[in-house]
């Protein structure tokens, strides 16, 4: 089965909110209760049942940070993060804010998200969207 754009977006959203929260080694109720929150009202349109794939998503971003693989694995997720590059933004300032506190690992990878990962499509969305601000101001 071919899954949609919006579909693996939401997958790999998942994928990037679990090795938000896992890499600083501390995982708080609140990160969880976010986690659970954000996937509920994803939009899914997988044959996947949301709670399989989160549970392998968990396995594999254990493993990618005991290995120190962190930024490959989030690297990997690039285009498919792209989709929606603004609610991938969102999503990870709120997931590594939600405890109170972003540690190193997490700012860091942060600052790769939004400086090396999503910059094209994130600067290409704000021109877009000012675009359509500017349309619709009164003239």
């Amino acid at each position: 089965m071919q899954l949609s754009q919006q579909q693996t977006f939401n997958q790999a959203l998942i994928k990037l909110s679990v090795l938000l929260y896992q890499v600083d080694g501390m995982v708080t109720l609140s990160e969880q209760d976010y986690l659970n929150s954000m996937v509920e009202e994803l939009d899914w349109q997988s044959p996947i049942c949301r709670e399989a794939f989160l549970n392998d998503t968990i396995y594999q971003t254990r493993q990618a940070i005991d290995t120190g693989d962190e930024l490959e694995f989030m690297r990997a997720l690039k285009d498919d993060l792209s989709f929606n590059a603004e609610k991938t933004l969102e999503v990870a300032m709120a997931i590594t804010g939600v405890d109170g506190e972003r540690s190193e690992a997490e700012t860091e990878l942060l600052s790769v998200l939004t400086h090396k990962l999503l910059a094209k499509a994130l600067i290409a969305g704000s021109s877009t969207l000012s675009n359509q601000l500017n349309n619709q101001a009164p003239h």
